[in-house]
């Protein structure tokens, strides 16, 4: 079951975690007029599909195309969400709706989300910030501890070191980072180590 997992004035952001590497599956839903969006359908698609009906999401956002957090994306297609990837990651997916391009919005509802490409994970990974809230939806791109896994096909580490310094650091400190995978963090937290994940490669 998704639990509610932030809120203010103007949004809510649901959590669900899925899946045989727990992934966490984000709907951010404007309060307002009932918006909302689901970001990566990464997997028990049966689940989704109910949180997608229960809160009004109108479409589907991947921050990237691993295995991982795209294997709903067939199910939610079928069921007539739109679904968007980055045009590097696209090829990464059997089939998608639109792409998603860097510093762009996308509206939900009265909402606003920020695109930020942040190569290096994959190719194409993007991240989701929430304007006029401290919200970052990381993707695989930065978690508590570090940047995400380099050694697939397609990962760089100097780029995605490049990404969290240049697109990501430069955030107000007390964002918050939602990952792909398990616990939040904040820039505060993590901006002080980036030295340390250079010298130790990972």
């Amino acid at each position: 079951m998704s639990t509610l997992h932030y809120e203010d004035s103007r949004a809510e952001i649901h959590r669900l975690v899925v899946g045989p590497v727990d992934n966490n599956v984000f709907v951010l839903r404007c309060r307002e007029t009932g918006e909302a969006v689901l970001v990566d359908a990464a997997n028990e698609h049966e689940k989704l599909l109910e949180l997608c009906t229960r809160l009004g999401v109108r479409r589907v956002i991947e921050t990237h195309g691993h295995w991982d957090h795209i294997q709903a994306v067939p199910a939610v297609r079928d069921a007539g969400y739109d679904v968007g990837v980055t045009a590097e990651d696209a090829a990464m997916l059997d089939a998608y709706d639109f792409v998603l391009e860097d510093d762009s919005v996308l509206e939900v509802g009265r909402l606003r989300l920020r695109t930020i490409h942040t190569p290096g994970h994959t190719p194409g990974s993007i991240c989701f910030l929430l304007e006029g809230a401290p919200v970052l939806f990381s993707g695989d791109t930065l978690f508590p501890g570090g940047p995400g896994n380099t050694s697939f096909e397609g990962g760089d580490f100097p780029t995605i070191i490049e990404s969290i310094d240049r697109r990501l650091f430069t955030l107000p400190a007390d964002t918050m980072v939602l990952p792909g995978h398990g616990a939040d963090t904040t820039i505060a937290a993590e901006r002080p180590h980036l030295q340390e994940w250079v010298d130790r490669g990972w």
